[in-house]
């Protein structure tokens, strides 16, 4: 009886070991096998978290990346060292390769972004300047209240609708 428990045991690691393999073949053919050398230049996805507002802007024209940053060295097997500006300097410089993207280095190619506003999180608060106009919108059957938000540092063109109430969590000091 013990034997059979044993056998069963083992041909069911076996099949186990053989479902991994499998899984994990499946899994590396949407992989890309990402190497970096120490002098690369690459770019640093700012928010790896979903939902989270980046530089102000929601949805797909949020920009996902800062840089180009230059790889100090390889922290084992998938991780590196980047050279990070002394505006970044409360963010711990080690990342994984999967918030790398590679970059040829070009020095006439320079990015902008307000770097001393990053978080420790790599996500960027965007501060409100005024309320420019109310609105109540109809959704099916109930209503409403939206706001346009002028931002700090941007122009009125592109002030943004936001609701009353995702202002009021925000910022709470901003709305009676």
């Amino acid at each position: 009886m013990i034997e059979v428990t044993n056998t069963k045991v083992a041909v069911a690691k076996e099949k186990l070991k053989e479902a991994r393999t499998r899984q994990k073949s499946y899994a590396d053919k949407h992989r890309r096998a990402l190497e970096f050398q120490t002098g690369d230049h690459v770019f640093l996805k700012v928010s790896p978290a979903r939902g989270v507002r980046r530089f102000g802007i929601k949805g797909k024209l949020s920009p996902r990346f800062i840089g180009p940053f230059e790889i100090l060295d390889r922290v084992g097997e998938v991780s590196y060292r980047l050279a990070l500006p002394p505006q970044l300097s409360h963010v711990h410089d080690v990342f994984h390769v999967s918030l790398l993207r590679g970059y040829k280095y070009h020095p006439l190619h320079v990015i902008t972004y307000p770097l001393d506003q990053i978080r420790t999180y790599l996500s960027y608060a965007e501060e409100l300047e005024a309320i420019i106009d109310r609105q109540d919108r109809i959704m099916r059957k109930k209503t409403i209240p939206f706001v346009k938000i002028l931002w700090r540092n941007h122009p009125e063109r592109e002030a943004t609708w936001e609701t009353k109430e995702s202002i009021r969590t925000s910022y709470p000091h901003f709305l009676p």
